[in-house]
């Protein structure tokens, strides 16, 4: 079973890597390169112009946010305002926000993502909720991690922000969505051992959520989305151009589609 997780992990890496647009520029600028020293201009032009089209789709907004923002919509946001401690079981904190790994270790600092909204709101239902445990999930998302698990990073964060006084669990084996339920499943089961079952909440960002909903579901694990790292607003940017933002939004795209594809083929959603 390890083995076959291990190479699922791994393919569906290759799988985005191949399929993300941004990458296709350097593929298409190889060939233009390769005719242009075979001689063949007219083929050198057309791939040129391949690249220069998969740059403007990239860094044009609206083409990557018309897909993103009904991913981020689909789970709507919970009202946490009119829940009380009593309601909850504990907070779920999923990693991918959180920087371990060399940087971390030779730096003597955490460093976070652009996803940092997981940190943050994990930190104010931390203080708003004192008496409920919560688990942080996440080993790393690298094929070769390196340095220290993204949960001994935040562990890190949490005695530097004088919550280690709190009711805490660390998961530091997971590298994906699917293995962060799968290892805290029985943490949970411990956690509520001789006590009524509660949802938990689930901090985790937008687009992530509803693959991650679904995971938890199909374990049988009630949660209640508390998605955050919104991406998209209401309405289309149509002349917003940012290569930077255009290229996030597409790795975030396709890593869901692959994700929930990949899931739904193997029957974990």
């Amino acid at each position: 079973m390890l083995i076959m997780d291990t190479i699922f992990f791994i393919l569906s890496k290759v799988v985005q890597f191949c399929i993300e647009p941004l990458n296709w520029v350097i593929i298409f600028i190889f060939f233009g390169l390769l005719f242009l020293g075979l001689r063949k201009p007219q083929l050198c032009k057309r791939f040129l112009v391949l690249a220069l089209l998969d740059l403007l789709i990239v860094g044009w907004l609206p083409a990557s946010e018309v897909f993103l923002r009904p991913l981020e919509d689909v789970v709507p946001k919970t009202e946490i305002a009119k829940l009380s401690e009593g309601d909850i079981g504990g907070i779920i904190i999923l990693g991918g926000a959180v920087e371990g790994g060399e940087i971390a270790v030779d730096r003597g600092e955490i460093t976070i993502y652009s996803s940092a909204e997981r940190v943050t709101k994990a930190f104010e239902l931390i203080r708003k909720y004192p008496d409920l445990p919560f688990i942080f999930s996440g080993f790393s998302g690298r094929i070769t991690p390196r340095g220290i698990s993204e949960a001994d990073a935040f562990k890190q964060l949490i005695q530097e922000q004088g919550l280690a006084d709190r009711t805490c669990y660390y998961e530091n084996q997971s590298r994906n969505t699917y293995e962060n339920v799968i290892f805290m499943k029985p943490m949970i089961a411990e956690i509520e051992k001789d006590k009524p079952a509660k949802p938990w909440l689930l901090i985790t960002s937008a687009n992530h959520m509803y693959r991650s909903v679904k995971i938890f579901q199909k374990q049988g694990l009630n949660i209640i989305p508390v998605p955050v790292d919104y991406q998209t607003a209401n309405s289309l940017q149509w002349t917003a151009f940012d290569l930077v933002d255009g290229a996030q939004n597409w790795n975030m795209l396709v890593h869901e589609i692959i994700g929930l594809f990949a899931y739904w083929i193997t029957g974990k959603i």
